[in-house]
């Protein structure tokens, strides 16, 4: 493997496994710790996800992007923004982090702990139920991603926060019902360590479907058109509306 997909593999497994280490400890560790059970809730375990997914974005994406998402690198490869011989790099790496940190988590806090942390429908909802309610949270989850991060004229600074953000508002929304993962890899490596399998396809079916569409949405309905290919591949439209910086951000708001 050339050096650079060895940066973006070893990006994209860490970012993973930040994701999966710090996700499965935010539903885990108040019951460990033999904590009030009101410690942990629906909004502390939507934080969790939420900021690490902001500050391990913040820290690679100038590396890989910051995917740490098969859905969201199924977006890029459906709207022609990444060859399948670069996005299997991507997914590899996902999956791989994603069961590394799996499986440290059994070894260090236990497999029934590790399960308890594995995304599940909650009783009462069904197959389809929670393939849609997933489906939809990384629809908005890829479109959101695209609106900040893919298209140059967004602020470079917002990003990151508003993918930790849309991912915090997507727990909190459902993750009482399906666990809230809009990631394959968050259901994934849990998942193989822990043994709890049961409706794994929903965590693969609705997050790929609903990734797909966001990004297809975006890029054929909302982003504006360029005048050549490689500018619309930077997400254009021209290069004078590139992405600001943080000075050209200060500047435009002291003289609004």
């Amino acid at each position: 493997m050339e050096k650079g997909r060895m940066k973006i593999a070893l990006a994209e497994a860490i970012g993973t496994f930040g994701l999966i280490f710090i996700g499965v400890l935010a539903v885990t560790g108040g019951l460990l710790a033999g904590a009030d059970p009101g410690v942990v809730t629906i909004t502390s375990v939507a934080l969790a996800h939420g900021l690490i997914i902001f500050v391990l974005v913040a820290a690679l994406s100038a590396v890989s992007g910051g995917h740490f998402n098969p859905a969201i690198t199924l977006g890029f490869v459906v709207t022609g923004r990444m060859p399948l011989s670069t996005a299997w790099v991507y997914w590899v790496s996902q999956l791989v982090g994603a069961c590394v940190a799996a499986f440290l988590l059994v070894s260090t806090i236990g497999q029934v702990a590790t399960a308890t942390g594995t995304p599940a429908l909650a009783p009462g909802v069904s197959f389809g139920v929670g393939t849609v309610l997933e489906a939809v949270g990384t629809f908005f989850l890829v479109f959101v991603v695209f609106a900040t991060a893919v298209v140059e004229r967004a602020p470079r600074a917002v990003f990151p926060l508003a993918i930790g953000l849309t991912i915090a508002a997507d727990i909190m929304a459902f993750g009482l019902l399906t666990g809230g993962a809009v990631n394959p890899a968050r259901a994934f490596g849990p998942a193989l360590a822990s043994g709890a399998w049961e409706n794994q396809l929903v965590y693969w079916i609705g997050p790929l479907v609903g990734g797909a569409l966001g990004g297809l949405v975006y890029h054929h309905g909302l982003m504006a058109r360029a005048p050549t290919q490689p500018i619309a591949e930077r997400g254009g439209p021209a290069p004078t509306e590139e992405r600001e910086g943080p000075e050209e951000e200060e500047r435009r708001r002291r003289a609004a």
